[in-house]
């Protein structure tokens, strides 16, 4: 197994072993994680506080690395993380108590020998309707939120 590869692999079964001190110990001094969804933590104890958040808010979260492609020091990881949502607050949420089954990619690219930068690539929307923020897809609240976002569109986009 590449080098690369094998540092992010280990990476991931750290987070999915709520083992932050191993994790800490594989990001490199300047790494950067740039959540998507969420924003751009720089530097190992921005990242680390990250995951020290989600773990008390998600305090039973597990990790699954479904699949991994590696060309030289960039490693894709397919994942899915299933947890509830019951313990903290997360980036300003109170937990709900429900539980949640996010998936994502993780681009991940190693410098000596360690994570150096990562974009982290998930459906911040799905979080939300799992945990009650948002209302389930296709649902009529759903469909009234859409209608009401759509007329407020209308009137404030200049007319053509």
């Amino acid at each position: 197994m590449p080098a690369a590869e094998s540092v992010v692999r280990e990476t991931f079964a750290a987070l999915d072993a709520h083992d932050l001190d191993r994790f800490r110990a594989l990001l490199h001094p300047d790494a950067e994680d740039r959540f998507l969804a969420v924003g751009t933590f720089t530097g190992r104890e921005a990242i680390v506080a990250f995951f020290e958040e989600m773990f008390a808010a998600v305090p039973d979260a597990r990790l699954e690395v479904r699949r991994v492609v590696a060309a030289d020091d960039v490693v894709t990881v397919e994942w899915t993380m299933r947890g509830t949502f019951s313990g903290d607050s997360f980036q300003g949420i109170r937990a709900t108590g429900k539980p949640v089954e996010i998936e994502g990619v993780d681009v991940v690219e190693v410098r000596d020998g360690l994570q150096y930068r990562n974009s982290i690539y998930y459906d911040g929307a799905t979080f939300a309707r799992q945990i009650g923020m948002l209302p389930p897809l296709g649902s009529l609240g759903d469909r009234a939120l859409l209608a009401l976002f759509n007329a407020r569109s209308r009137i404030r986009r200049p007319a053509r």
